[in-house]
């Protein structure tokens, strides 16, 4: 959607996201011309084009403008983009032309002919057109003073930004818009092989709790002598995965994303105990193999989730309990031996001669590693090291663990690995919560999206978006604002990788932050709240548009494991209950029934895989959006492509309003009614059309239409 021409109140104007202003859109590759214009809508002396780029440091620049035949309102300037990936970012500077009086009369233009208006009051001639991140819509505002880009700035005001992205930037087709399902492997299934005192007989250890019952409510106590440390156990393991491989195929699921599968001491695994074992808890290095062989044989991949930045207090390289045999780091710094690990920390002593040594985050079970340090490096990356070993296993790549928190250096040459060795078909992802264009962590841009750390990040900001709409926390058009600001700032071959997600082991479940009471922040008020039936109704309402658009939208689309059912949960642990297989409700069965329905229209109409996208109407409580081919069915790589050429999604987030439009190649008549249905129950609402003849089109309260045109 564009923005109207600007305002007679707009002195300065520009439109990063209209081709008016800017072209090519968004994110580009290094070389790259770029055509930018703003209108100036009173007399000046000169205009320029500001600009600086770089990422570790910045070189500043000015560009002179100059006016166009067609509209002598717009300035415009032609610029080649960095030769090397970077962050370009831009404003504008103006040089008022002294008038004499308090009016400025405009003279004949395109946009808005011969009206006067009041001449802003400024104390300077000089001013600057920077971006508003209030509106965040691609558009400016007028400042007194310029642009702030330094890392270590506040960057108010803000600048436009260009990503420049390395020109070979590539990322596996196979990937492009491929469907995702995520695991937290203890909690997913046990297998049928499951025997009773399994889990004890893997690993036992005094401050491990062992749920013999499936159906037990998670521990949120541990035991008296340990308290609480994520350590209870239910049993589920790589072979209980791969028993539901038919589960799994009639989701449609293209690849898993595991969590952490290395021996760990705790459920979760973020704590390494050691880089080259399965943990004999989810049936050790033997259990791998035979999961390994029947995902390839089903033809559903998996990525492996890669913690680099961290291990375990307890694990073969630190020791600090002292569980393995060979001497690890910490008994090195307490003298007692040479260990092979010991130049991976950093420890010291305290005031009272206490040693200590750097965690992640102050926790003491999560010592830090050196990522600099070479043996590390060699043990991760190197010739039959951690990343060559599990990709000859048959792991598809990798999701990396708090990426932001590992250098830049590290996380080029683990891609450059996992490239090689895979045939460059292995996928790179990074656990990036923020805007992964320009993010600042260590006092730096970070390289995360310009074609040389990742091939993409997890797509939070699209969760929060996405909730934030369904929630009601904001309309439907500034659900678009932001969505668009990411699509804007994105490689393509990153954007259509990305991993959109809803729910994951970090965050609540979906359907209880649309629908449940606010989270109390304590674990026992936590563990009794679950949605009443009202409200749980709702929720399965809301998450089912969520599925909708995100099955819709561009990118890798990923469902946390559960919420095909509508499992209900606050933060750790609560989102991370088992999956209650021999227990579902009706109103579960209708959900995985729904889910299975929508799951599949990726695989029916590729377009939703690779297609472009354009947003046709985002207004209050609707959402309608498009995917589409090109007049020679080609997709937005430019690639052929089977199938519809079309597929246009309507929602409507609305509990009591149906809303009726007419449909073409945009949006009209459009027409908001009051109704009295408040749920609507259809498993599919999807219309095939064999022409692009006009369409008149209902939608219900909580519900969606999609419209497929062959």
């Amino acid at each position: 959607m564009i923005n109207d021409p600007p305002a007679v109140s707009e002195q300065i104007f520009h439109h990063s996201r209209s081709p008016e202003y800017r072209t090519p859109f968004g994110a580009v590759p290094t070389g790259t011309y770029v055509d930018l214009s703003v209108d100036v809508l009173f007399p000046c002396e000169e205009v320029k084009l500001c600009y600086s780029y770089g990422l570790y440091s910045f070189s500043y620049s000015e560009l002179l403008m100059y006016p166009t035949d067609a509209n002598p309102d717009r300035y415009h300037a032609k610029i080649r983009m960095p030769g090397e990936p970077s962050l370009f970012f831009y404003w504008f500077r103006v040089l008022k032309a002294d008038s004499g009086s308090g009016v400025i009369e405009r003279q004949s233009s395109t946009s808005a002919p011969n009206i006067p208006f009041a001449a802003a009051k400024h104390t300077t001639e000089t001013l600057y057109y920077v971006l508003s991140r209030h509106k965040a819509d691609g558009t400016g505002r007028i400042s007194e003073v310029p642009s702030k880009i330094g890392a270590h700035e506040d960057r108010y005001p803000g600048a436009f930004q260009i990503t420049v992205f390395h020109r070979n930037f590539k990322t596996p087709d196979w990937f492009k818009g491929a469907l995702l399902y995520q695991i937290f492997p203890d909690r997913f299934a046990r297998g049928k092989s499951y025997v009773s005192g399994q889990m004890q007989a893997a690993k036992n250890a005094d401050e491990r709790i062992y749920h013999e019952d499936w159906y037990e409510e998670v521990d949120i106590h541990g035991k008296p002598q340990t308290g609480y440390l994520a350590c209870d156990f239910f049993g589920g393991t790589l072979d209980g995965i791969a028993d539901k491989i038919p589960y799994l195929k009639s989701l449609h699921i293209d690849c898993l994303y595991l969590n952490p599968i290395f021996e760990a001491r705790s459920n979760h695994r973020y704590d390494t105990a050691d880089y080259m074992s399965a943990d004999p808890m989810l049936g050790g290095n033997e259990a791998f193999s035979r999961f390994s062989k029947k995902m390839q044989k089903s033809e559903i991949s998996f990525l492996m989730d890669g913690v680099f930045s961290h291990t375990g207090a307890d694990s073969r390289y630190f020791n600090k309990l002292a569980r393995y045999d060979e001497r690890g780091a910490y008994q090195t710094a307490e003298g007692k031996g040479i260990s092979a690990y010991s130049s991976w920390y950093s420890f010291s002593r305290d005031i009272t001669g206490h040693l200590t040594y750097d965690s992640w985050w102050g926790f003491a079970d999560l010592p830090n590693v050196n990522e600099n340090d070479l043996s590390y490096r060699e043990y991760i990356l190197g010739k039959q090291g951690v990343i060559e070993s599990w990709l000859d296993r048959g792991a598809a790549g990798f999701r990396l663990d708090v990426s932001d928190e590992l250098p830049d250096s590290f996380l080029r040459e683990l891609r450059s690995v996992v490239k090689e060795q895979s045939g460059q078909k292995g996928i790179v992802l990074g656990e990036v919560w923020e805007d992964a264009s320009n993010k600042i962590s260590y006092g730096a841009y970070r390289d995360f999206l310009l074609g040389n750390t990742h091939d993409s990040v997890m797509g939070y900001t699209f969760r929060d978006t996405l909730l934030g709409f369904l929630m009601g926390a904001f309309a439907a058009q500034n659900m678009n604002v932001r969505l668009e600001s990411y699509r804007e700032n994105y490689p393509p071959e990153a954007y259509y990788c990305i991993m959109n997600l809803i729910s994951s082991h970090d965050v609540p479940r979906a359907i209880t932050v649309i629908c449940g009471a606010p989270d109390p922040g304590d674990r026992e008020k936590q563990r009794g709240l679950f949605l009443s039936e009202p409200a749980q109704k709702r929720g399965l309402a809301l998450t089912r548009l969520a599925l909708v658009i995100q099955m819709g939208y561009i990118g890798s689309p990923c469902i946390y494991y559960g919420d095909e059912i509508g499992m209900q949960g606050y933060r750790d642990p609560f989102n991370r209950r088992t999956y209650p297989w021999d227990r579902l409700s009706e109103s579960q069965k209708k959900q995985l029934s729904f889910y299975q329905d929508v799951t599949g229209l990726r695989r029916k109409y590729p377009v939703l895989r690779t297609g472009a996208y354009r947003t046709l109407w985002a207004q209050d409580d609707v959402y309608i959006f498009e995917r589409y081919l090109d007049y020679q069915s080609k997709d937005f790589f430019g690639k052929p492509c089977e199938g519809a050429h079309r597929v246009v999604f309507a929602i409507n987030r609305s509990e009591t309003s149906t809303v009726s439009f007419m449909l073409t190649e945009q949006i009209s008549d459009i027409e908001i009614s009051e109704s009295h249905d408040i749920i609507v129950d259809d498993v599919s609402m999807e219309k095939a059309l064999i022409d692009d003849a006009p369409v008149q089109a209902d939608v219900r309260p909580l519900s969606y239409q999609i419209f497929v045109y062959t």
